[in-house]
């Protein structure tokens, strides 16, 4: 067997160093302050708005009162206890869509100084701040991206992208775009929390608030489907219907005007068969109507209502992370750098080894 080797470290003679070291350690603080601030003043501001809001739920179906107070109680939760294909819990995965986010590329956005006036694509492509440290990695992976040719969609602009073939440009914007919004759903009340991370706060707020009727307006679309396919039905059986009666009315006022001093029995059938018809197609015509009215209810009704609960606001202050954070955590690098360097050039004097 080999032999076992202890690690001494005379911790009383670190500390006569680290004692007669202040100087150098006062400059390597100093310079790590230095570092610190420059640091924390090259990072771009980010600002987060959020808005908060809450679907209409369906308040007479006992199943989904049972799956709620069960689903707190921590027995089973039921996502979808209404038996709907889109429901709150899902809505960050459908957001989080290509499809979703490409279709946020045309709103038009301004910054808060009124200086950039665009669409919220050419603002991610063309007015977006990094740090200094960044673009020697920007500009390398710029000329790679030229060299690979990766454009297969071809020369596209944002009125042109392909959520199914985005090309490397536009599947960098889609992340980017991914990882500012978020939404966050509150499984016991279904409360939705929408937020957005932009570089300057208007764009922020206008972002989120767009994103909120993007969500609303793809909901509403889902949930009315049907009664809105219903409803172009019953709008085109009312139109043929109301057609079939006027035309009918025409041929019975028209054989009733030239036949009218006509006393043949013949007639008299034929202008009854025609007033029959008439008022058969006006049966068909009122009843379609009628229809027509319950499918513009029927549309009304599936019509979702979304509450909202905190409007959204420009935000004043930036969400990055603190700059003094920054600076004390660069401080405690540069402690720890002088600490590890004063005990390494001290190592034959400060560790000792014994079998």
């Amino acid at each position: 067997m080999g032999k076992k080797y202890k690690i001494d470290f005379d911790l009383l003679k670190f500390w006569n160093l680290f004692k007669a070291d202040k100087k150098t350690l006062a400059i390597y603080i100093g310079i790590s302050i230095i570092v610190g601030l420059i640091v924390a003043f090259s990072i771009p501001k980010r600002y987060k708005a959020n808005i908060e809001l809450a679907p209409e739920t369906s308040s007479n179906n006992m199943l989904s009162s049972i799956s709620s107070l069960a689903s707190m109680v921590g027995l089973y939760s039921d996502a979808n206890p209404n038996g709907d294909a889109i429901y709150p819990e899902i809505y960050p995965d459908m957001m989080s869509s290509n499809e979703f986010i490409v279709s946020l590329f045309d709103i038009k956005v301004t910054s808060i100084d009124g200086e950039i006036n665009t669409s919220y694509y050419n603002y991610l492509k063309k007015h977006q701040k990094i740090t200094w440290w960044s673009i020697p990695a920007a500009w390398v992976a710029l000329q790679i991206t030229k060299l690979m040719q990766d454009d297969f969609n071809g020369k596209s602009t944002e009125h042109k992208i392909n959520p199914f073939r985005l090309t490397r440009k536009q599947y960098g914007l889609v992340s980017a775009v991914r990882n500012a919004m978020k939404c966050y759903v509150d499984k016991k009340t279904n409360v939705i929390n929408i937020e957005f991370e932009a570089q300057d706060p208007l764009i922020a707020a206008t972002m989120a608030d767009s994103v909120k009727n993007r969500l609303q307006s793809f909901i509403t679309r889902y949930r009315t489907n049907k009664a809105r396919n219903d409803l172009e039905y019953m709008e085109k059986l009312f139109a043929e219907s109301q057609n079939d009666y006027n035309e009918a009315r025409k041929r019975y006022a028209t054989f009733s005007d030239a036949n009218n001093d006509v006393i043949l029995y013949s007639v008299s059938s034929k202008r009854e068969d025609l007033e029959n018809d008439m008022q058969l197609k006006y049966n068909i015509y009122t009843q379609v109507a009628q229809q027509l009215q319950l499918a513009k209810a029927k549309l009304q009704e599936s019509t979702p209502a979304f509450t909202v609960i905190q409007a959204v606001s420009v935000p004043i202050k930036s969400s990055n992370f603190k700059k003094i954070y920054i600076l004390i955590l660069f401080i405690i690098l540069g402690f720890a750098t002088r600490i590890v360097v004063l005990a390494l050039k001290n190592k034959d004097s400060l560790f000792s080894y014994n079998s």
